[in-house]
C-alpha cells in the first residue's frame, strides 16, 4: 500500500484494521485494548483517509449470504448474537471517528448504495468519479 500512496495513487481495500476491530474486539470478545495494541505494533498509526462503511441490520446480512451461491464460512454460521455484536463494534468505531468513517445505508437497491458510495468518495477525497 504504502509505494502507491507515496506515488499517489489510490489505494482501495476491503478490509483493514476494522474489520479485525470489529471481528476480534467486539465479536469475539477480546475488547478494544488488545486489538488496539496488535494494530499499533503492525501499522503504526497508519490509518485510511476514507473508510466506507456498508451498514445493514444483521438479519439482512445473513439473508444475502443465504441468497448467493456459496460454501457457508466460518464466520456466516456464528450467531446472531455474535454478529449483532460485530455490527455494534463497526457501528461504534464510526461514531468514534466520523471524520473518516461515512456510513452508508446498505439496504437500499444497488443504483442507490453505489450513488451514496461514490458521494461519499467524492466529497471526502475530491474529484469525480464515473
Amino acid at each position: 500500500m504504502r509505494p502507491a500512496l507515496e506515488r499517489g495513487a489510490w489505494v482501495v481495500c476491503d478490509r483493514f484494521a476494522d474489520s479485525t476491530m470489529a471481528y476480534q474486539g467486539y465479536g469475539h470478545g477480546l475488547g478494544p485494548k488488545p486489538v488496539e495494541a496488535v494494530a499499533r505494533a503492525a501499522i503504526g498509526d497508519f490509518a485510511p483517509d476514507l473508510t466506507l462503511l456498508l451498514d445493514a441490520p444483521i438479519e439482512v446480512g445473513l439473508k444475502r449470504t443465504d441468497d448467493r451461491p456459496h460454501v457457508e464460512n466460518r464466520y456466516e454460521r456464528m450467531d446472531p448474537a455474535f454478529h449483532r455484536r460485530v455490527r455494534e463494534g463497526f457501528l461504534d468505531i464510526a461514531a468514534r471517528e466520523p471524520r473518516r468513517v461515512v456510513v452508508i445505508d446498505a439496504t437500499e437497491d444497488q443504483e442507490r448504495v453505489a450513488g451514496a458510495l461514490r458521494q461519499a468518495v467524492e466529497a471526502r477525497l475530491g474529484g469525480d468519479l464515473p
